[in-house]
């Protein structure tokens, strides 16, 4: 099912108010980083001259990596171009709690997406190991854009929109839509609203600022539930999720001398466990965020492990740590309060490789 969870047109949605309308057609509030004008200008310039355009995103796409790819592919469509979504998975399975994304019919597997491509936009990719098998494909473009606002991201491809100012990549996206001369529609806002929603932790991440709020207001009065969106997130799992967090969370270590005595608390999810109780790895996302929870660590660290064994590292701290520093010491990278990485160690040497990474 595509469109917004169940029916978008309810009861004090099907119509907005003249404010509200109003408040859709205002320009999109940004924080842009500096000097990224004239590589906007490139951009927009190669798209509108662009006959195919492929939109790719990370592996194991979260709700900003897939909402903001889906939003720029209906854009992009509406304009008249040929477009393909799609990421480096294989097998490649979008999590059940963003089924409910619209466009879903634009993403092909990673083996459709052309040698050679004439025109590539990357979004909410922070490293280049992040586009999996797309990896080749996207540096054979003549043209490969980066959007972002990792700051832990190097810089690659042919032109780089990258804004660490910017609370999610959806941001981006909307200033994308912008300067090609796409009005915002209950598709585009559903998607771009899950998009900053979810890289905000529904807007209570530090990232979330006074832009932030407008940017979602002008969202909002498109007429998307966003109640129903929200509940899809972060309020909807299967039983077998309970089970498993309940192991998870018997597992769970607490290291108070870790991060020079500011604390840490890990835990780690096994696949047979997964399998056992039917969960996939990315119902286990929101894992992480229950772990941070207890007031003794800064840090939080989730091992979950894939069918080859290898794990893949979820972290967050509440202010005094930079893990996206750590988790580049492991191959991986992020925000500085969130990061991730992944590695073919055992548990006992990941932890380790992490502990000894934090400051002390």
């Amino acid at each position: 099912m595509t469109g917004e969870p169940t029916a978008a047109g309810t009861a004090g949605a099907a119509s907005t108010s003249t404010v509200e309308a109003a408040l859709v057609a205002l320009p999109a509030p940004r924080a842009e980083a500096p000097g990224l004008e004239h590589e906007w200008q490139r951009v927009v310039a190669a798209v509108r001259r662009a006959g195919t355009i492929d939109l790719i995103c990370h592996i194991n796409p979260d709700g900003d990596a897939l909402g903001s790819a889906l939003a720029a592919g209906l854009a992009l469509r509406a304009l008249g171009h040929e477009v393909r979504v799609s990421f480096g998975d294989d097998p490649q399975v979008v999590p059940e709690s963003l089924a409910f994304l619209p466009g879903q019919e634009l993403i092909v597997p990673a083996a459709a997406v052309p040698d050679v491509p004439e025109l590539v936009l990357c979004f909410d990719v922070a490293s280049e190991s992040r586009l999996g098998l797309l990896h080749e494909k996207a540096f054979a473009a003549p043209v490969l854009v980066v959007l972002d606002h990792h700051a832990s991201n190097p810089g690659f491809g042919t032109h780089r929109l990258i804004d660490p100012g910017a609370p999610a990549t959806a941001v981006l996206v909307d200033e994308l839509l912008r300067r090609l001369g796409v009005p915002l529609d209950r598709d585009l806002a559903t998607c771009l609203y899950t998009g900053v929603a979810t890289d905000t932790g529904s807007f209570k991440y530090a990232a979330t600022t006074p832009a932030t709020h407008e940017f979602a207001a002008r969202l909002l009065a498109t007429g998307i539930r966003h109640d129903l969106i929200s509940r899809r997130l972060w309020d909807t799992s299967s039983f077998g999720y309970l089970k498993v967090l309940a192991g998870a969370l018997g597992r769970a270590v607490y290291e108070p001398a870790a991060a020079g005595g500011l604390g840490l608390v890990w835990t780690w999810v096994p696949y047979e466990e997964l399998v056992l109780y039917g969960v996939t790895v990315e119902e286990i996302e929101g894992l992480i965020d229950v772990l941070r929870r207890p007031a003794e660590a800064e840090v939080a660290l989730v091992l979950k492990q894939d069918p080859d064994g290898t794990l893949r590292g979820s972290c967050r701290a509440k202010g005094a740590v930079d893990v996206a520093a750590v988790c580049a010491e492991l191959g991986g990278g992020g925000h500085v309060y969130a990061a991730g990485f992944a590695v073919r160690d055992g548990v006992e040497t990941t932890v380790a490789r992490f502990r000894a990474a934090l400051p002390s």
